[in-house]
């Protein structure tokens, strides 16, 4: 009986190895031309964290915008029922476009800290003072307890959005196929639970704007 022998395609884990390779590539080469012009990362880091809180900020009035959107549809008697469909339909849509505006940013934030823990860490076995070491080191652990505590309530934010987003989608998916009155009936138990969670999402994202303003302050001190 001859054997067959199994061929491993290795292209896709060699394809993924080299995009890997250049974004860290592109990362070092940007951060390096940053510099040269006086923008350090410690800057970058600041820019992209009052980006991410800014974007977590325009997430909260889309999400708040589309329950009021949502609201106004149920609760109105002799809804155009097409017209509620395309009116959930765009509430979802921009509150998805929000949500991942706000996941890019915090990669972002997470990408450039990565990047300047690892430079500080290194830079610390250049200093011939002990006494200069070690005052660094103290700063660095401060500063890297700081921004795991802002980057943890900024996932606790991130996170939230998905079951909101999930619910939207089920409302919305819903009505496009029972464009009747029976469906807006539905759709009107469905709202009291989704306020609920649209609430418990604002409140998670104010907590990461506070704790983000917060390390911006420390992090310039």
């Amino acid at each position: 009986m001859a054997r067959t022998s199994k061929k491993t395609d290795t292209a896709p884990l060699f394809a993924a190895v080299v995009w890997a390779l250049l974004i860290v590539g592109c990362s070092s080469a940007y951060y390096g031309a940053m510099e040269q012009v006086g923008i350090h990362k410690r800057d970058i880091l600041v820019d992209r964290v009052e980006g991410a809180r800014d974007a977590q900020s325009e997430a909260q009035q889309e999400f708040a915008s589309a329950l009021e959107r949502f609201g106004a549809v149920v609760h109105i008697e002799n809804t155009d029922l097409k017209r509620a469909y395309e009116e959930l339909k765009d509430a979802y849509e921009d509150s998805k476009a929000a949500a991942d505006r706000v996941s890019d940013r915090i990669d972002k934030v997470e990408s450039v800290a990565d990047a300047l823990f690892q430079e500080w860490e290194q830079e610390l076995a250049l200093y011939k003072s002990a006494k200069l070491r070690r005052s660094s080191q103290r700063k660095l652990q401060r500063t890297r307890a700081r921004y795991r505590e802002m980057l943890s309530s900024m996932r606790r934010a991130e996170k939230s959005m998905e079951p909101v987003l999930g619910a939207f989608y089920d409302n919305v998916l819903f009505l496009k196929h029972n464009l009747n009155a029976q469906a807006i009936g539905s759709l009107r138990s469905e709202f009291s639970s989704l306020q609920g969670e649209i609430e418990e999402l604002i409140r998670e994202m104010n907590e990461a704007i506070q704790t983000s303003n917060r390390f911006i302050t420390e992090i310039q001190t």
